[in-house]
Formats: structure tokens, C-alpha cells, sequence
């Protein structure tokens, strides 16, 4: 008997005799993936040892665990760039975090890499994000004296916070992958974890792009020239000539880490770093959006002292199940607040002081 697996895009369909569909898929990946791409045999390993899952591959198996744990699905109400907006067209981090798995999933069977294992990280590499933002991540090192970044929290919520204490179990190459996701961290190990770098920061840019133009403080003209020039004109366009480019300049014929590797073009590289510059100044560090942020660090930061002052479990302290029990205070309230929704952080802001917050909308 023989099972066929049906690859993506026509590519090549090799038959394997007698397999389950993950050993398919795993034969698949064998012949068809590109030299240094991430083969699910030979990888997938774990901290506690599972016996292989007869339908999924490692990599689908840690997806899948990403998008049902709850920590995904707070996503959908915590801040891209607009705190709490009235909108329903607005970002949130879910929506950001599923456009850097479509770009990712796009550019890795572009280069024969392992979609599967691009997917997760993407859909990993947030989940540490605290309420607000990135500002939620600077209170927290104000407040707490202590070095927090979104990428190391994201690895935390999956290898103990989920399933408290243990964890989802993922892959190495996964966590490796969501830790290193940032420009700002050490050097991911595999090809597909540099993808989602480059997925991430071609998302945001874009997508931030047309929520700062549906709420009225930038228009499409208002742009630098040059990312009409190179890029194009609007969103669907610049995303697909950056998309494009880190195809055609990438080289994975080679293992992570020798010579080329997911990289792009250094003028499309330039030019996409000049329009991050310019969403920074005219966006991310804006009066509209600092306003709303000053409001933010308030509601946070009287929070994160309230809960490390107040006895555990009471009323107006951390809940009793918050954290890990067991964990330093300090730890369980860093992991509390973080975990929070902007709604929820504001209502129990609300709840707490008996004072509203006052948070602007767009």
C-alpha cells in the first residue's frame, strides 16, 4: 500500500510506502527541503522526552500547543501600537502575530525551508509581551530593578507559565527560535528562526503604516520618498518587494551560521531601516501615542508596587494563584502584570485605586 503526501505549490510528491502521515511529511521534508533547512527528524528534541505523535511532525505538534494555550489567546487584546482602540479594524498583537506567520510561512517555502517550524516561533515570538507595548516592558525595568525583554518572558510563558509548572514541552529549535526573535537578541541556530526576524519587522512596519493612516495622523504622501521608489506605494506592494528581495538574496544551501544565510539586500535593507526610523519619529514616539503611554505607565506602575506590597491573596494583593507559587514575590508579580490584557490591567487599575483611567481612544 502506498500513501501519497500532497507537498504545497505543486511541488514534488514522493510516495512512501506504508507511512503514517507524520512519517510522510518527515520523508517529504527529507527530499525536498533545502540543504539547511530544519528537518523534523533529527530535531524535535524536547526537555521531557513524548513518543512521537502519529499525525504531526514535532514542529506542527509545538504549533499547535502555541495556538491553543490561553497566553495566545490574550493576544488578541493586548497593545500593537494603539492602547485599547475603539476601531475594529485596529492591530493587536494576535492580528501582528498572524501576519508574521503568513510573511514567514510566504518567505520559508520560498527558500524550501521548514514552514511548520517558522509558523510556531512566529506564532511564539510575542507571547511575552506585556499589556501596552513595548512601554509595559520599561515600567517593569523601572519599576523592578531588574533586565526584561518580551522575547525571554515569551520562552518563560512557554517552558513553565503554560501547564503551570512544566510548561508546553516545545521543541529546542522552537524556543530557541522565539527567544532569539528580536534584532536586539543573540543569533538564532536555524534558518527558520532568522525568517520570522525578518517577517516580524516587515509586518509591523507595514501594518503599523495602516493603522496610522486609518486613524488620521499620517497619510500614504507623507511617506519618505524613497520607500515609494524602492518599495512601492502602498502596503501590498512594500511587502511584497521585501518579501521578494529576502528570497532572492538569501542563501540556505549551507547550515545556519556559515555564509549567507536568510539575510536581505543592503539597499532594501536601508531603506526599510529609514522607514523605521521615520514610524518612530512621527509614530511610535508621537504626542498622540505618547499620551495615551503616559496613561499606561501610570495604571502599570501603580500595579506592579500595589502587588509587591500587599499580602498575597488579599483583596487588594497579588491572587494567590498568580505566578508560580512558590516563586520569589517580586517574580510572580512581574509574571501576573505581564501576562495581563490592556483591558484587564485597566479594570483592575479601575478596581484598585477606585479612580478611572482615563486612557484615550483613536
Amino acid at each position: 500500500m502506498e500513501t501519497a503526501l500532497a507537498p504545497p505549490d505543486g511541488s514534488p510528491n514522493p510516495k512512501v510506502t506504508n507511512a503514517v502521515p507524520r512519517e510522510a511529511v518527515e520523508s517529504w521534508e527529507r527530499e525536498w527541503l533545502a540543504p539547511g533547512g530544519t528537518r523534523s527528524v533529527g530535531a524535535g528534541n524536547r526537555d521531557r522526552s513524548e513518543a512521537p505523535d502519529p499525525l504531526r511532525t514535532a514542529f506542527q505538534r509545538d504549533r499547535d500547543r502555541i495556538i491553543h494555550s490561553t497566553a495566545f489567546r490574550r493576544l488578541k487584546h493586548k497593545t500593537q501600537v494603539f492602547i485599547a482602540p475603539d476601531g475594529d479594524h485596529y492591530r493587536t498583537r494576535l492580528t501582528h502575530t498572524l501576519e508574521v506567520a503568513q510573511i514567514a510561512r510566504t518567505i520559508a517555502r520560498a527558500l524550501r525551508l521548514n514552514e511548520d517550524l517558522a509558523e510556531a516561533i512566529a506564532l511564539g515570538h510575542d507571547l511575552g509581551h506585556t499589556p501596552f507595548g513595548h512601554l509595559g516592558e520599561d515600567v517593569i525595568r523601572d519599576v523592578m530593578s531588574i533586565e526584561y525583554h518580551h522575547a525571554a518572558q515569551s520562552v518563560r510563558v512557554v517552558e513553565v507559565l503554560e501547564r503551570r509548572p512544566h510548561g508546553l514541552n516545545l521543541t529546542l529549535e522552537v524556543r530557541d527560535g522565539i527567544s532569539n526573535s528580536s534584532w536586539n537578541r543573540g543569533l538564532p541556530s536555524t534558518h527558520e528562526a532568522f525568517v520570522v526576524r525578518y517577517a516580524d519587522r516587515i509586518a509591523y512596519l507595514n501594518h503599523d503604516v495602516d493603522d496610522a493612516i486609518r486613524a488620521g495622523l499620517l497619510s500614504e504622501d507623507e511617506l519618505p520618498l524613497s520607500v515609494a521608489r524602492s518599495l512601492g506605494s502602498d502596503s501590498s506592494e512594500r511587502i511584497t518587494s521585501l518579501v521578494s528581495d529576502v528570497v532572492a538574496t538569501s542563501d540556505v544551501t549551507g547550515p545556519c551560521g556559515e555564509a549567507g544565510g536568510v539575510v536581505m539586500s543592503r539597499p532594501t535593507f536601508e531603506v526599510m531601516d529609514e522607514l523605521r526610523s521615520f514610524m518612530f519619529e512621527r509614530i511610535y514616539l508621537g504626542p498622540p501615542v505618547a499620551r495615551d503611554m503616559g496613561v499606561a505607565r501610570r495604571v502599570l506602575t501603580c500595579l506592579l508596587e500595589q502587588f509587591r506590597s500587599a499580602p498575597v491573596g488579599a483583596p487588594e494583593g497579588l491572587p494567590a494563584d498568580a505566578g508560580v507559587p512558590g516563586d520569589a514575590l517580586d517574580r510572580r508579580v512581574i509574571d501576573y502584570v505581564a501576562s495581563m490584557t490592556d483591558r484587564f490591567a485597566i479594570r483592575t487599575y479601575e478596581r484598585l485605586t477606585g479612580r478611572t483611567a482615563d486612557l484615550p481612544s483613536v
